[in-house]
């Protein structure tokens, strides 16, 4: 079994954010909420960017306890072909979204890297920035990405505590913890601009795990440091499986470790998903968090076969229409915005490649 790296086990460096985590400290939620929100709007302004998931495929080869589409949970599989995937991204674009996320499970032969990668080609043609959430790749299959208008790549760590990892991941090639850590350098060394990192909690003691998260993210940050960086915290939601979270994040927990972290790093985007209910998206919205994913469907072809009946990867808990998401966001003075890439510049995050990042606003319909 390979070692662990000296980054991640050394906490000369998160002494301060550790601080913040405990809520037993001098640190109060007020103290940090305020904070927090002055920073955010400092850096990003009255803004959320927004975006949405395209799950292009259900086909998984590993066996995630936590997980709906794990390869022995009794789902129907599907893969979107070439005509399908068109067909989402049109009703993806009626809903005004131009940033998506493609999504599949582990590599399998039905959803593999030149299935993936096909799709990025696809999808660079219609949005605006397309970014992808799948199986591990080597530099050479993120360089292919990266060369198709794949800007960014999120590949969540899932949980930092090793024999914990070891234990949910009970088979399949995500089984192996240092690749999956080492995934993030590996995109980056082939072009992809921006990764994004993340925990799911409610696996793992989530203090520790937001600790590790944070050397992870500092780690990136000191390597490539031209690179962008996302941190997403999504919380257990009900699946296929009926998995039940051993350590359950409450609302006050995960307001916290938000807050903390955009204390700590100030420039990272900072992500909250539809897992989340629409009242606490609301309250978190410009409180730290200055990204969050609207209309997401969690079934493979979710955006043209409205009335799909297909269980999802897991339950959205945020519904909201594209409208309605507007209307609440702009109740607290905060715009909504659809576009803010320009794929319009290629380059290694790593080196001295000129970086052209336009602040485009478009607004929502």
């Amino acid at each position: 079994m390979s070692s662990l790296p000296d980054w991640l086990t050394d906490d000369r460096d998160s002494a301060a954010l550790a601080a913040m985590l405990d809520p037993l400290s001098s640190n109060t939620l007020e103290t940090l909420a305020a904070e927090a929100k002055a920073l955010t709007l400092r850096r990003f302004g009255r803004t959320m960017t927004l975006y949405a998931p395209l799950y292009l495929s259900n086909y998984c080869s590993s066996g995630c306890e936590y997980c709906g589409f794990a390869s022995d949970r009794n789902t129907p599989r599907r893969r979107l072909e070439e005509g399908e995937i068109r067909r989402e991204l049109i009703a993806m674009k009626k809903l005004g979204i131009t940033d998506i996320l493609l999504l599949t499970g582990e590599r399998t032969n039905a959803a593999d890297f030149d299935y993936l990668h096909r799709s990025v080609d696809i999808a660079v043609q219609e949005m605006q920035r397309v970014s992808v959430e799948a199986f591990p790749m080597s530099i050479s299959e993120y360089r292919a990405l990266a060369d198709s208008g794949c800007t960014a790549i999120t590949i969540y760590q899932e949980t930092y505590n090793r024999e914990r990892y070891e234990a949910l991941h009970r088979w399949g090639p995500k089984k192996d913890f240092i690749d999956r850590l080492e995934t993030p350098a590996r995109a980056l060394e082939g072009g992809i601009k921006s990764v994004g990192l993340g925990v799911l909690l409610g696996l793992s003691d989530p203090r520790e795990d937001a600790l590790s998260l944070y050397r992870h993210v500092r780690h990136i940050g000191r390597t490539y440091w031209r690179a962008g960086i996302s941190v997403s915290f999504p919380r257990m939601r009900p699946q296929t499986g009926g998995y039940e979270p051993p350590f359950p994040v409450d609302d006050h927990s995960l307001a916290r470790m938000i807050f903390a972290f955009r204390i700590a790093l100030p420039d990272v985007e900072l992500v909250l998903s539809t897992r989340e209910s629409a009242a606490y998206r609301n309250g978190m919205a410009g409180l730290g968090i200055n990204r969050m994913s609207i209309e997401s469907r969690t079934t493979v072809g979710g955006y043209h076969d409205t009335e799909d009946n297909e269980k999802g990867q897991f339950e959205v808990f945020d519904d909201r229409s594209v409208d309605e998401f507007c209307t609440a966001m702009r109740a607290k003075n905060i715009e909504p915005v659809f576009k803010n890439w320009e794929p319009a510049y290629n380059g290694h995050a790593k080196g001295n490649s000129t970086i052209l990042h336009l602040e485009n606003t478009q607004q929502c319909l």
